[in-house]
């Protein structure tokens, strides 16, 4: 959750002509440069994050989620062998 009490800063180089473009698409919203760079920001932000926070299944890809999380876990000989090995601080 974002509060309204900001203690960090980004600071952007940006070139004259990126500026102004910012300058004129914030003043069209009525906002600062600050918020719209912001908000922006934070629109792209949650479009790259949504794949990795949340997900959509039909009911078949739902049961089989849930028969792969009940499912005994397969045997790993490899993994067990390693983990009965002593490690480097033994």
């Amino acid at each position: 959750m974002i509060t309204n009490k900001r203690t960090d800063r980004i600071d952007l180089r940006i070139h004259p002509e990126a500026k102004e473009a910012l300058q004129a698409a914030a003043t069209l919203r009525h906002k600062s440069v600050s918020e719209f760079v912001l908000e922006s920001a934070l629109g792209a932000a949650d479009e790259v994050l949504a794949d990795r926070r949340y997900f959509s299944l039909d009911a078949d890809q739902w049961a089989a989620f849930q028969a792969a999380l009940e499912a005994q876990p397969r045997p790993l000989p490899r993994l067990e062998r390693l983990m009965r090995e002593p490690g480097i601080f033994d």
